[in-house]
């Protein structure tokens, strides 16, 4: 790592300062975990491209303050929940707004804090200790067997900073019981002129025959930073459906695991990343087939322009024993300017006979035979661009398995590639 860490004195002080309550167990076990293991650095494979220096320099200012993490909610929830149905469960500067246990029962599941529950779910992945150690609260819904939810499930995560630097943590565990069926959105956004870092962990299981279609949209201020990790568990017969957006932030990574562990299980994953000044998007999806026959789709699109630097490392692994796997791993991107950088890594690791599994990427700019017809139709260089580029994203929002967000969701898109195509020097 070229600059410095994350100060473990300073974490270990924020823990003590933090009240006691059922999680105070929980928080100092886990701060045990990121004393002996450590946090991510270049030197870890996963982490070669993503630098989190300046993360973790946000967290030593942050943690050097006296006061603990909180404020009030951003004004701009209230704006996105009343532009998109949902029935929305808000974590506003790592606290959880509201009575969530009220909005559930409204439409028919159950949404109770974790620290009611006197329980936590703990994952073997050091941003996730962190946040485990510096966790105020977090949420865990639970969908019913065979429920057939009507509006989706809105987790907004949102963050204001005014004064100096901040952090915050958000954690949610959801499941849907055996043949439960819902959507779900979450979408994160921030605003504010101090520098902000949140950490994001949510873990969704899914029973036999559940369906979940899963929309993430990332749209945070240009000066904040976002660690995102979704751990899902599939059960046999299970389906998965899920797409992420990334139009803002500066430096973001995503982290998306699966574990197909019951046969006919599937999972359908894609995402669409739109980076331009100074941004940097990490995307990493892990696919686990445990079990066969069983299905993974992967489908990860880019554009960038500027000094923008994006990596995409999807990985499919099929385990002794799931013969029948069918696996499938994309990864296209156009580059708009020559200071733009990609790196993309798909892999594949099979330990099993019987099994269909592709891969591919490709990295390039635009066709200048397309550009050049599209001018000769007096078509300005700039809409040219945005044409094209349009119809290269257009694949991932028509993919969108929340169908009443895609006529927003498309708006969202084409104005970040018109700020993309008009700044872009190719």
């Amino acid at each position: 790592m070229t600059g410095a860490a994350l100060s473990i004195d300073a974490l270990e002080a924020a823990v003590q300062r933090m009240a006691e309550d059922s999680l105070t167990p929980h928080r100092r076990a886990a701060l045990e975990r990121v004393k002996k293991n450590g946090l991510p650095t270049t030197r870890d494979e996963d982490w070669k491209y993503t630098e989190l220096t300046p993360a973790f320099d946000v967290g030593n200012r942050w943690l050097s303050g006296l006061e603990p993490p909180g404020g009030a909610t951003p004004p701009l929830a209230q704006a996105i929940t009343e532009s998109i149905d949902a029935t929305w469960f808000i974590i506003a500067n790592g606290s959880i707004v509201g009575d969530c246990a009220a909005a559930g029962a409204s439409v028919g599941i159950e949404a109770l804090r974790i620290s009611e529950l006197g329980a936590q779910a703990t994952t073997d992945a050091p941003l996730a200790d962190l946040n485990a150690a510096l966790l105020k609260d977090g949420l865990r819904i639970v969908v019913p067997a065979a429920a057939r939810l009507t509006r989706p499930i809105g987790l907004l995560c949102i963050d204001e900073t005014t004064e100096r630097p901040a952090m915050s943590q958000v954690r949610i565990e959801l499941e849907l019981a055996d043949a439960a069926c819902c959507e779900v959105l979450e979408y994160h956004a921030s605003l504010g002129a101090a520098p902000h870092f949140a950490n994001a962990v949510i873990h969704l299981r899914l029973g036999a025959k559940a369906r979940a279609g899963y929309v993430r949209i990332q749209r945070r201020d240009p000066l904040h930073m976002l660690a995102g990790r979704l751990d899902v568990d599939q059960a046999r017969g299970s389906e998965f459906s899920h797409v992420g957006f990334d139009l803002g932030g500066r430096l973001v990574r995503n982290d998306l695991q699966v574990s197909l562990a019951g046969t006919r299980a599937s999972a359908d994953l894609s995402g669409l990343y739109l980076a331009g000044t100074d941004q940097h998007i990490d995307n990493h999806i892990r696919v686990d087939h445990r079990v066969g026959p069983a299905t993974s789709r992967q489908e990860y699109r880019g554009i960038l322009a500027a000094n923008a630097r994006c990596v995409w490392n999807g990985k499919a692994i099929v385990h002794p024993g799931a013969d029948g796997t069918d696996a499938e791993q994309a990864n296209h991107n156009l580059l708009l300017s020559s200071g733009a950088e990609m790196d993309t890594k798909p892999e594949l690791e099979i330990y099993a006979d019987e099994v269909k599994c592709s891969h591919g990427a490709t990295v390039g700019q635009l066709d200048e035979r397309a550009l050049f017809y599209l001018r000769t139709r007096g078509i300005s260089s700039e809409e040219a661009t945005r044409i094209l580029t349009k119809a290269f994203g257009s694949s991932i929002v028509g993919h969108l398995p929340i169908a009443a967000l895609r006529d927003t969701l498309a708006d969202w898109v084409d104005a970040r590639l018109s700020g993309l195509t008009e700044g872009s020097n190719r």
